[in-house]
């Protein structure tokens, strides 16, 4: 896990359809989307092809993962498309206009999920299109040059190629002791994460700058921080603090307390998440060249987990469906490093720190997202 290599064929959210699947806890990533879904749309409707261009449109979704979430933001690309190219200034413009839609995500994605749910969820409806399947990291280039009119990618970006190298130097001021991520972590780490962040991005914009015709759009929702905030996830006034790094770091040291992993295998996980800045990334789409920022904005997201509060009349409970939400995101990559037995340890001591922690059952958390959507120039 220690390389990019590695790293390409164990992350991936939790394939299936159990009760750890993805596609049964992607309530998060969903809310996000309800919330860009203006932006999205506008985004789409910005797209600046000429009159007589192509009647093949071919859309593709990066970091598609599986579940609703994904036939979601397809389904409002396609709706805003349709709408758009077959009426320009009152008159009718290619009406057998057709799409082709790209779903692309890490080998190690559940494609075998995603394409057995394809056909039930465009059954009947009047937003049809062709679909293929495209492996591989968008870090990389996925498609040829100038092929793809729409881009979009949500909640995914923030997820690196790799674990920043500095960060495995056992011993060295980066070495990330005692720590899954990098909330609280030294300033050293952070900012290793913070470079192979900005290295990343602008990676990826450089490939989806080659393969976007001019005049095509790109959407992304990420995981991110508004201008000025330090830390990866609490609020300004540090009242509102989401606390999976808390309990996952709890959760990896009673594995070590009870002498069922040692210190140096705990400390040689790390998630590979970095929340941008919208300064970062600004930056980035400006070092890149070849786009042109429309709007960026920061959304602030309620977690839904704030309604199991309710909804779970226990504890225990609570606790159970945290953990289930931790394992949607994380569960391929902890038992590709730690085997599935004590993968399945880990998240029960997570589910019982969850449901032991009376700040997290009575105060509601929330989280950032940014939205950006940028014109190929």
């Amino acid at each position: 896990m220690d390389s990019s290599r590695s790293l390409e064929y164990v992350l991936s959210m939790q394939g299936g359809e159990d009760d750890v699947s993805y596609a049964k806890n992607s309530y998060g990533p969903a809310a996000a989307l309800a919330s860009s879904k203006p932006m999205l749309m506008s985004a789409v409707d910005s797209i600046k092809l000429t009159e007589g261009g192509s009647s093949h449109i071919k859309i593709a979704d990066l970091g598609c993962a599986v579940g609703d979430n994904t036939f979601f933001t397809v389904d409002t690309v396609v709706e805003v498309l349709r709408r758009k190219l077959t009426v320009i200034d009152g008159k009718s413009y290619q009406p057998e206009l057709e799409f082709e839609v790209f779903f692309s995500d890490l080998p190690s994605n559940d494609f075998n999920t995603l394409f057995r749910s394809f056909e039930e969820k465009v059954k009947g409806s009047s937003h049809k299109y062709f679909a293929a399947g495209v492996p591989g990291s968008f870090y990389g280039r996925l498609f040829p040059k100038g092929e793809l009119h729409v881009v979009v990618t949500t909640s995914a970006l923030q997820w690196l190629s790799q674990i920043p190298e500095k960060v495995m130097e056992k011993g060295s001021k980066t070495w990330n002791k005692g720590r899954a991520w990098i909330q609280g972590a030294e300033g050293e780490v952070v900012e290793a994460y913070a470079e192979q962040s900005d290295k990343d991005l602008v990676q990826f914009l450089k490939c989806r700058k080659e393969e976007i015709v001019e005049g095509g759009v790109l959407f992304m929702l990420m995981g991110g921080r508004p201008s000025g905030l330090v830390s990866q996830v609490s609020d300004h006034d540090s009242r509102l603090r989401h606390l999976f790094a808390i309990l996952m770091d709890q959760a990896w040291q009673d594995l070590v307390d009870e002498g069922l992993i040692e210190e140096e295998k705990r400390d040689g996980f790390n998630i590979p998440v970095y929340l941008r800045s919208t300064e970062e990334i600004a930056a980035a789409i400006d070092r890149c060249g070849g786009f042109k920022i429309e709007k960026m904005e920061v959304l602030k997201i309620a977690d839904p987990m704030n309604a199991k509060h309710q909804e779970l009349k226990d504890p225990e409970s609570y606790g159970r469906a945290m953990s289930n939400s931790v394992q949607a995101g994380l569960k391929p990559m902890v038992e590709a490093y730690l085997g599935p037995d004590l993968t399945r340890k880990l998240f029960q001591k997570y589910a019982v720190r969850a449901a032991a922690n009376k700040e997290f059952l009575s105060e509601n958390s929330y989280y950032y997202m940014i939205a950006v959507s940028v014109i190929r120039v």
